[in-house]
């Protein structure tokens, strides 16, 4: 019998290289916790993700049966996978404790409430799935957002400028 090869632990200080950030999300929801799962993922998926081919920007993840799934996430299929392509928006499963699911599962289901991938990343070689609870935002929100991001903005040039330089 051959010996198993162990697998490298990831390291507590290891760097994430991320693949792509979900920046609508935090536009458009209130963002609460937080949880890391990995994905479940076909090989040509994740040739695609190393290649930077997805969207998040509609995706969502829903509790079904006790697990995680995140839909509506779009992975193009690469030229070169075309032998065994796979379907660019199907439901991806998320590895996540038991008692998160039920977390997650008791927050959504109380209302107002969904779960919203915010960034995709590789860590010790796996792809992982950060996602949030959030609660969508009105309208007047969004404004409030926006005018907070302007008075940043300006402040900082203010103090760029009172330096005399564009550092």
């Amino acid at each position: 019998m051959p010996a198993r090869r162990a697998r490298s632990a990831p390291v507590a200080g290891e760097a994430l290289t991320l693949i792509v950030k979900n920046r609508r999300a935090g536009f458009d929801y209130a963002l609460g916790d937080k949880f890391e799962g990995g994905l479940v993922l076909l090989g040509s998926e994740v040739k695609a993700l190393r290649a930077g081919r997805v969207d998040l920007t509609d995706a969502f993840a829903s509790v079904t049966r006790g697990e995680v799934w995140l839909e509506q996430m779009n992975v193009p299929a690469l030229p070169q996978a075309a032998a065994f392509p796979h379907d660019a928006r199907r439901a991806r499963k998320v590895l996540l404790n038991k008692h998160e699911i039920e977390r997650i599962q008791k927050e959504t289901s109380r209302g107002g409430y969904t779960l919203v991938p915010t960034q995709l990343y590789f860590k010790g070689g796996r792809v992982k799935v950060e996602l949030a609870l959030a609660k969508g935002k009105k309208k007047v929100d969004k404004r409030e957002d926006i005018a907070a991001k302007t008075a940043r903005r300006e402040a900082r040039e203010a103090v760029r400028g009172g330096r005399g330089g564009k550092g």
